[in-house]
């Protein structure tokens, strides 16, 4: 899933209650370490897998009400408890991590999607819920955004992630405008690249409209800060189109001018 998949988790952020600050702390160690498990370093896969199934075990044991082994974990044993937090997003962000570990393609959109799920999604909704904000209405549209900024940043990253050996634009995708991953790899954004290009972009134009309302809907801090997120991804997907899907020669990135005019802009829309 690579280091730029948490670009968005704010972690320091000033927007954070102070009381939040240590738990969210706790989940994004959690989340990065396992990251780090499946993509970083030269360990084997069979390390790799082994690794984050000891992270399911620690899992097991505090489901039990047992005491973790590792200090990572008793951190977060004792976030969960004190925060009374579901356990279900911390086991599918390590299903994600251990398909990153042996899963390099995706054949179908719909596949995407359901490890975007997984992948994404569970860090909207522990962040909703520390807030206290689980309805299922709220959850619905936290999640189309965890979505949307993830497949932003697989459209993003095709060049990076390719030296990877991974691609995420969908097979089918890539069959039905004719694209080979030659082209990828030779960074040709020839062809009809810029029409496939346009169509993710609008995928997660629409995920991320979807779930927009939220930002407005929640008050306070949190909902400054998911706004910030939000108008990031929308500046993202913006640079995306402009450039016509040619990131392998100009990778977009947000500007010192972005963030002002999104600090502006989250302000202004409370």
């Amino acid at each position: 899933m690579g280091v730029g998949h948490y670009e968005n988790f704010p972690v320091g952020s000033l927007a954070l209650p102070r009381a939040l600050r240590a738990p969210v702390h706790a989940i994004y160690r959690f989340a990065r370490t396992a990251d780090d498990i499946a993509d970083e370093g030269d360990a084997s896969p069979e390390q790799r897998l082994a690794e984050l199934a000891a992270l399911s075990a620690e899992l097991d044991r505090i489901a039990r009400g047992e005491a973790p082994q590792t200090a990572l974990m008793q951190e977060l044993a004792a976030v969960i408890e004190r925060q009374r937090l579901p356990l279900a997003p911390f086991y599918d962000l390590l299903s994600a991590f251990s398909q990153d570990v042996v899963k390099t393609r995706y054949a179908t959109f719909a596949e995407l999607i359901d490890y975007c799920r997984r992948s994404a999604n569970p860090v909207g909704r522990l962040m909703l819920a520390l807030y206290g904000e689980t309805d299922a209405k709220s959850v619905a549209m936290g999640d189309g955004i965890c979505t949307a900024l993830q497949l932003i940043n697989f459209w993003q990253d095709v060049a990076i992630d390719w030296k990877k050996g991974r691609v995420y634009i969908p097979q089918e995708d890539l069959a039905r405008f004719r694209i080979r991953e030659e082209q990828i790899a030779a960074g040709d954004a020839g062809g009809l690249w810029r029409a496939l290009m346009m169509k993710e972009i609008e995928r997660a134009r629409a995920m991320l409209a979807a779930g927009a309302p939220l930002g407005k809907k929640l008050k306070g801090r949190i909902g400054f800060e998911l706004r910030m997120i939000i108008l990031g991804g929308e500046r993202m997907l913006q640079k995306l189109h402009e450039s016509g899907g040619d990131v392998f020669h100009q990778r977009p990135v947000l500007s010192r001018r972005d963030w002002g005019y999104m600090v502006w802009r989250a302000l202004r829309a409370k």
